[in-house]
């Protein structure tokens, strides 16, 4: 069974998930606007990515026993000045989702609670990768920026999918 403060912790960390998805969403519908569908494309990935966390979250907190409280979820910023200012939202935030999993790996780990830390660690380092890939993704808009080169790295974000991890469920659609 989770402590109360754990569960409070994790339901939280729901929420942040979840908006990390809308916000990617908000920067997907931002570049449709701006006609670049490959950097849509990512953002869409990216959301989708966002709200299978939430998702694992979610089942988490339900397999220890605990309940489920979602929360009021404030809305994204919707338009940002350039290409290279999207994407170094994307890195901000990025940080920010790995400060706070540190800190719930903090608690996991004052309150003794294994089975939390365990589960923690997958988020860890995924946060590495999302980092990373956001990273990446700024140094080549960069690189771009002002020229030509922003459509053909526009078509290079476009072949991104979204595939779960082996042996994953989410609901209503089985194992991957």
């Amino acid at each position: 069974m989770l402590s109360e403060k754990m569960s409070i912790a994790l339901n939280d960390q729901i929420k942040w998930e979840l908006y990390s998805s809308y916000l990617y969403l908000s920067m997907a519908t931002y570049f449709k606007d701006k006609g670049l569908e490959g950097f849509a494309r990512w953002m869409e990935v990216q959301a989708l990515e966002e709200l299978f966390h939430a998702m694992k979250f979610y089942s988490y907190i339900n397999e220890r026993g605990a309940k489920v409280e979602l929360q009021p979820i404030d809305g994204p910023p919707t338009t940002w000045q350039s290409v290279t200012a999207v994407f170094e939202h994307v890195l901000e935030h990025e940080r920010h989702v790995t400060e706070r999993i540190h800190r719930l790996v903090d608690q996991a780990i004052e309150e003794k609670d294994h089975a939390t830390n365990n589960f923690l660690q997958w988020f860890v380092a995924e946060q590495v990768e999302e980092e990373a890939s956001a990273s990446e993704v700024l140094n080549k808009v960069k690189l771009v920026e002002g020229g030509q080169g922003l459509f053909m790295l526009d078509r290079e974000l476009g072949q991104r999918t979204f595939t779960l991890p082996p042996g994953t469920t989410i609901i209503g659609l089985g194992k991957a």
